[in-house]
């Protein structure tokens, strides 16, 4: 297939892109400039000049594409508009990735029981009502004669094959660790995501591209883990001196963010990947999350000064 995709020189879209070359496919990239045109390009990837907000550009790129994936910005609805513009009627096949945070709370570091599948009920916080809305305007797609999926993969982690080969939350939270020396956690700790490896969320994507009926929802996970679990094989791993510590929302959010201080550290979200095993034959196998940072891609990264103080 000749493949057009947003978000090729990012992690999760480089990955993707990269399996889909290793596959046989041919990929094209949206790309800025000439800087993103030399990333994609060093990959193995065609690249398609021009803006996520470049209406014109990115629906003829969907026209004339066998299948469109967009790993770009999952709260866009403007290149979701282009995107079901030039392939509606077709029956072609538009991937779209979301996160699993839409399921996610503000639990400041307390544990939530509830897991969410495909089919459980939810009401969006307001923080991620646009994204939600998006994912469910793909989704509608199907009615304009478009095989739509939404892949909404957890926390994922592990080492990249494309362009950028670093994730965002154990980076983020093994950065502050070195630069304070202490290794730390929101409040109890005790909140829980689902978590992916970054190869496992590849092929996920290859098994949708084939076999994913229009209008499909699939969460992607493959185990989960605390936040104050995964601090503790980040001191395993710096060989702290100090034990792992809590700290508050407030001092969180002055080191992170407000959005990730909340929702990807800070808060619960649990998912299962059920129908994606069952539906897609989807068949995890990569290296665990603890592994992965203590002996396998975050140890490297450590070893090479990757998160060295800034």
């Amino acid at each position: 297939m000749n493949i057009f995709m947003t978000g090729a020189s990012g992690y999760i879209g480089g990955t993707v892109a990269d399996a889909l070359i290793k596959a046989g496919h041919s990929v094209a990239g949206l790309a800025r400039g000439e800087g993103s045109e030399s990333k994609l390009r060093a990959r193995g990837i065609k690249s398609v000049r021009g803006e996520l907000s470049a209406h014109s550009v990115v629906r003829n790129a969907a026209r004339t594409a066998d299948a469109v994936i967009n790993c770009a910005d999952a709260a866009d609805p403007f290149v979701v508009a282009a995107i079901v513009e030039g392939l509606a009627g077709s029956g072609k096949a538009f991937l779209h990735t979301s996160g699993s945070s839409v399921v996610g709370d503000k639990a400041a570091g307390k544990l939530s029981p509830k897991i969410y599948h495909e089919d459980t009920p939810s009401d969006p916080l307001p923080e991620k009502i646009q994204r939600v809305a998006v994912d469910r305007v793909v989704l509608a797609s199907a009615g304009q004669g478009v095989r739509s999926v939404v892949l909404c993969p957890s926390l994922i982690y592990g080492q990249g094959r494309g362009a950028n080969p670093d994730s965002i939350q154990v980076p983020n939270l093994i950065r502050q660790a070195v630069k304070s020396g202490v290794p730390r956690y929101i409040g109890d700790g005790e909140n829980i995501w689902s978590t992916v490896h970054i190869d496992d969320v590849a092929s996920a994507y290859l098994l949708a591209l084939e076999a994913a009926r229009a209008g499909s929802f699939y969460f992607i996970e493959n185990s989960e883990a605390s936040l104050k679990s995964i601090i503790g094989s980040i001191a395993r791993l710096l060989g702290a001196k100090r034990s792992p510590e809590s700290w508050s929302i407030d001092e969180a959010i002055a080191e992170w963010g407000p959005q990730a201080a909340w929702f990807s550290l800070g808060g619960n979200s649990r998912v299962s990947a059920e129908k994606a095993r069952k539906m897609l034959g989807w068949k995890p196998s990569g290296a665990d999350l603890f592994y992965e940072i203590e002996q396998g891609w975050y140890r490297r990264q450590l070893e090479a000064g990757a998160y060295a103080r800034r």
